[in-house]
């Protein structure tokens, strides 16, 4: 038993060591005042009993260090998993990993008088874990072999990973019991360690992002080590004593060897490539050559040169009949985070530049002769060959990806494009930005296979956000046309049935009748090819009949599908064959059953009378015309029609527009619809991003109630029955765990929209929010004596900011888009700033709380909740944003802290053993 004596006269912390007195209080404060501004006093007493002087300051270190080592951890964790295999069972890894803190807390609030005695034991053993458990987890997981692709059809690879699961969950574990021991000694000084946690992790966070331009994935563990080995020197500066600079050092040798020595003599790998990553088929060629590497923020590039590798974006089949000279060894496969070839096309010869007739990409220079081009993204430089190859007389082209622009300066591929950089305008942010700032006007505007391979599957494998095709960036583009502009999008569509190309059907459709409603109907001609590419071009005032001509004599020649063009005839008794088929081939035999057809809506907008004989086929069965073509010809009329909310609902997945708020081409399976797609997860490889993030969640919850209920049934009569307000304060450190991550979350997804690269915007936003949020963690100590009425407006001040942030933000970031990248970080921290600073003051404020109330079992507790729910609202958040869109992430975050207003008073209340003088804890 342990007895925690709170009074006027001093204090007795858990070791025993009398504290300094307080000074007499005024009669008229009320309760919690008095004993916050009491406790106050003796805030620098803590540490007093240390062995070491300076000790206060090398545990603060040593937390900051410790806490960015695990934050550092996650990203390596990721950028493995999106190098090795795809992003997203990253993501799922670290999210439930980060389930060790709460179940570290479960342990600590059964085991609450060991820990408090035996702290400083328990926090230098954990820390001395983490590095090692770090590298074993990692080398464990490569070896594991785990293969993504199976993971439906073979039970083995569900088995390997849970394995890579609990593996990872060690260090996480360790750096959790660390921090942990470490909260339970400081429970009254709170918020001075919390702000050394946030900001140390978050400072950390740009540590990590320099060593990407140090490191590759493989070696990336090298920046969590070290800063978890600086966390250890500054340990034994403080609590841990200089006693544990021998085993500190041990361990750090074991960790770096067990990383750099330990694979080469026992041929382990550091990071195993999954077969089916694109980059692992480039280095089983034969004559395969690396020609360009390159690590940075913005990915990891490699370039390949081999004769095995053959790119051709939609290419018709007829170039290979047609053309005398067809180009040989034409590209180099370039490889971002081991995903493409996005392809570089060598400097072509006079006799083989015909090839690019052959592509889609030549679609508008059919009808645009000299035009003045922008490519919106330069990618692999295809778009950029047929603009100077198709009489363009102007080319300008942008790229946000600075690692590709710097990859096209290298020597080797320099040559490789004959310079093709030096024979263009180059601008080095998103295209979106730039024309939604210029006042020039082009004659095209093209939008082709951005992000080459990742979308020839929506959301190509995981979950991301595709700022340049939404429905604000096709109005961008439109606008930036010069009176009979074109612009053209192609887009990979390799998906039966079909799902993303629908997706950008819907988008610019939208975007056109905001533009130009009057012509909207003359203004698009669409033309595919089955399972490769499809090309939508929009004129700026309407095709003339001549043109759509041109435009279908060059489809016919090329024997590309047209899909839509004015005056086009479609029959609708094809629309619930067509759809009622797409449900039958998904969902025949699910539980439900598919939905019964319902008669078509949509009214044939053309006279029923005969077809043109010049007009393309209907589409009925008997013109040979595939269900995909036939699908794509009934969009286009009901889009027309304004009538593709009806064919919308009734289409087997989900098609809606993408918008700055929803940019995502994943997410097609629609939600009612997730019961029945559970037995045939493999039609849908392409969608397991999303369904992850169903599974996550799912699995987060029930851990985190797990979790959270142990220590309920473990400690009910000891603990727990006699504490007043746990409900409350069960939901007040839900609404800040969940609201916080959410409130993470969702703008690391906006501000992708300003900063162009997912890694730099999570970089930037972690370390703004934590810092800033650790600054107001440091100052909420002020907030003690007042917090009855200051809380209150607090909260309503933070929940009025974020709901202020969801209205407005993406006006903002898509504002300073176009600025300098420094001036763009820059205002990106001012903008993090204001919420951050106000939702740092919360969680400190109760901790230190319930420290000085005594409630130091529901002081652990209270932070594994919070940990807990930080795991689900990270689930929630992409969950919420591909329902309902980023905005309504921040906004529902703004709601969770209006929630924990009520829940904030069943914190503060005293237990009802507690009398005036005393708090009696017994475990």
């Amino acid at each position: 038993m342990t007895q925690i004596r709170l009074g006027r006269d001093g204090d007795l912390n858990p070791e025993g060591v009398r504290a300094a007195p307080h000074r007499p209080l005024k009669d008229d404060m009320n309760d919690a005042s008095k004993l916050a501004a009491a406790d106050i006093l003796d805030a620098e007493t803590q540490f007093d009993a240390e062995p070491v002087p300076g000790s206060r300051l090398g545990l603060y270190f040593a937390v900051g260090l410790g806490a960015g080592a695990v934050i550092a951890l996650q990203i390596d964790v990721m950028r493995v998993f999106s190098v090795g295999s795809w992003a997203h069972f990253g993501s799922l890894v670290v999210s439930l990993a980060m389930l060790g803190f709460g179940l570290a807390s479960a342990t600590m609030t059964v085991a609450k008088d060991w820990f408090a005695r035996r702290w400083r034991g328990a926090a230098t053993f954990s820390l001395a874990l983490f590095g090692p458990l770090a590298v074993g987890a990692n080398l464990y997981v490569q070896h594991l072999g785990f293969n993504a692709i199976f993971l439906v059809s073979d039970p083995a690879q569900k088995w390997k990973l849970l394995q890579i699961f609990l593996a990872e969950l060690t260090p996480f574990l360790a750096g959790a019991f660390f921090l942990g021991c470490v909260f339970l000694r400081s429970n009254r000084t709170f918020g001075r360690v919390y702000f050394a946690d946030l900001a140390g992790a978050g400072l950390c966070g740009l540590v990590v992002l320099l060593a990407m331009y140090v490191f590759t994935p493989a070696n990336l563990i090298v920046a969590p080590l070290a800063l978890w080995f600086a966390a250890c020197l500054a340990w034994t500066f403080g609590p841990g004593g200089r006693v544990m600079l021998v085993p500190f050092v041990a361990a750090g040798v074991v960790a770096f060897a067990g990383h750099f020595v330990a694979p080469q003599m026992f041929g382990l790998k550091t990071l195993a490539v999954n077969d089916y990553k694109g980059v692992a088929y480039a280095r089983k060629f034969p004559d395969a050559k690396k020609v360009y590497e390159s690590a940075s923020p913005f990915g990891f590039l490699e370039a390949y040169s081999s004769s095995y590798l053959h790119f051709a974006p939609g290419l018709s089949d007829n170039a290979g009949f047609t053309l005398p000279t067809m180009p040989v060894n034409a590209y180099l496969g370039l490889y971002i985070d081991g995903d493409g070839p996005i392809g570089i096309m060598r400097d072509l010869t006079d006799k083989e530049t015909a090839y690019f007739h052959f592509l889609p990409m030549v679609y508008p220079y059919v009808i645009k002769s000299a035009p003045k081009t922008f490519i919106v993204q330069f990618g692999g430089g295809i778009s950029t060959e047929v603009a100077l190859h198709s009489g363009a007389k102007d080319v300008t082209v942008a790229e946000g990806n600075r690692a590709v622009l710097e990859a096209f300066h290298d020597d080797v591929i320099r040559n490789f494009t004959g310079d093709i950089l030096s024979k263009v305008h180059v601008i080095g942010y998103e295209g979106r930005h730039f024309l939604a700032q210029t006042s020039e006007r082009f004659d095209v505007i093209d939008l082709s296979l951005a992000d080459s391979v990742g979308l020839s599957n929506p959301g190509g494998f995981a979950i991301v956000e595709k700022f340049s095709y939404t429905k604000e960036a096709m109005e961008t583009y439109m606008r930036a046309l010069a009176p009979g502009g074109v612009l053209s999008v192609t887009l990979w569509n390799k998906e039966e049935p079909p799902k993303s190309v629908l997706k950008l059907y819907a988008t610019m459709a939208t975007a056109a009748r905001e533009v130009d409603p009057a012509q909207m109907a003359n203004s698009f001609f669409v033309a595919s090819s089955y399972l490769s590419t499809a090309t939508v071009l929009y004129k700026n005032g309407g095709f003339t009949p001549d043109e759509i001509e041109k435009l279908r004599a060059h489809t016919r020649a090329m024997s590309f599908d047209e899909i839509y063009s004015p005056g086009f005839f479609y029959d609708s008794s094809q629309t619930d064959s067509t759809l009622a088929g797409y449900v039958e081939q998904i969902f025949a035999g699910a539980a439900g059953g598919p939905p019964a057809a319902e008669p078509s809506e949509v009214a044939d907008a053309n006279a029923p009378g005969g077809q043109d004989a010049d007009a393309p086929p209907s589409g009925k069965p008997d013109d040979g015309v595939l269900p995909a073509t036939v699908m794509g010809r009934l969009a286009w009329h009901a889009l027309v029609a304004g009538q593709w909310p009806q064919i919308a609902d009734r289409y087997v997945f989900n098609t809606r527009a993408l918008t700055n708020d929803a940019p995502y081409f994943a997410a097609y399976v629609k939600t009612a619809d997730l019961p029945r797609v559970l037995d045939r997860l493999e039609l849908l490889q392409d969608e397991w991003g999303y369904l992850l993030i169903w599974a996550t969640l799912g699995v987060a919850c029930l851990t985190a109630t797990v979790l959270l209920v142990i220590p309920l049934i473990w400690g009910w009569r000891t603990i727990f029955s006699r504490s007043r307000g746990k409900l409350l304060t069960v939901v007040y450190f839900a609404c800040l765990g969940a609201g916080y991550i959410m409130v993470e979350v969702g703008l690391i997804a906006h501000f992708v929209m300003a900063l162009g690269n997912p890694t730099i915007s999570a970089s930037v936003l972690i370390t703004g929010m934590l810092v800033f949020s650790g600054l107001g963690a440091l100052t909420s100590e002020r907030a003690l004596p007042h917090m009855r009425t200051v809380m209150p407006v607090l909260f309503v001040a933070v929940a009025a900011l974020l709901i202020l942030y969801g209205l407005f933000l993406g006006r903002a970031l898509d504002a300073i888009g176009a600025i300098p990248y420094a001036a763009r970080l820059l205002c990106s921290f001012l903008l993090i700033a204001p919420p951050a600073y106000l939702m740092g003051f919360p969680m400190p404020v109760a901790m230190t709380t319930l420290g000085r109330l005594g409630k130091d079992h529901m002081f652990v507790w209270a932070w594994g909740v919070n940990g807990c729910f930080s795991v689900i609202g990270a689930a929630a958040a992409p969950v919420i944003a591909t329902n309902f869109g980023l905005a309504a992430v921040i906004e529902v975050a703004g709601l969770a802290y209006l929630l924990a207003i009520p829940a904030f008073y069943g914190v503060i209340a005293r237990d009802r053993v507690q009398g005036p003088e005393q708090v009696e804890a017994r475990a």
